[in-house]
């Protein structure tokens, strides 16, 4: 029988602030059955495992960060959008590092598909690259090349890589810029 008062969604909320307190791969059900005062078997039958556990977190944090990242660019276009969108994604990555992390892990497609957050980030994503005149492939690539400079920058800033005297804020800035000038002179696919 389930203790009162767990429940499979107070598991996942309470696993993602571990996460955010001692890092994402440091969560385990161990540490989670501890903050609830119950034995690590208590958490089985509100989760299968450890996997389902951060895969249920992951999915979680992603829905926060686009619900964060739709507010901000609601209404906008172009560098506008593009700046809000990148601004909202910073800020949840080094606000909630271990939820952002999460964000991060590979997810089973079968869940990815069937999750509602998924399904906004690529239209909230995709709507944002359209108003830069984008279509298929082009739209894929420079979702790519959103996410991996996003993530990059701030894994880099997250763990004190930028090491040089100059604004880590004015870098920023000038990321998105170049990102934005980029995306308004795309180069034509050439063809396979």
């Amino acid at each position: 029988m389930a203790r009162a008062g767990i429940t499979a969604d107070r598991l996942v909320e309470a696993a993602a602030d571990l996460a955010d307190e001692v890092g994402f791969e440091s969560v385990t059900l161990s540490a989670l059955a501890r903050r609830f005062g119950v034995k690590d078997a208590s958490l089985y039958s509100h989760v299968r495992s450890l996997h389902d556990l951060r895969t249920r977190v992951a999915l979680l944090a992603g829905g926060e960060m686009i619900d964060r990242i739709s507010t901000a660019v609601a209404g906008r276009a172009g560098k506008d959008a593009l700046t809000a969108f990148a601004d909202a994604y910073r800020a949840y990555a080094l606000e909630r590092p271990g939820r952002y992390a999460a964000t991060q892990i590979r997810i089973d497609q079968s869940l990815v598909a069937a999750s509602p957050a998924f399904a906004r980030t690529a239209e909230v994503t995709y709507g944002m690259l359209r108003a830069y005149g984008l279509d298929e492939p082009d739209l894929t690539d420079a979702v790519r090349l959103l996410r991996s400079t996003f993530h990059g920058y701030c894994a880099l800033e997250a763990s004190g890589g930028f090491g040089a005297p100059r604004d880590v804020q004015t870098s920023w800035n000038r990321t998105i810029d170049a990102l934005h000038v980029l995306l308004e002179n795309w180069p034509k696919a050439s063809t396979p």
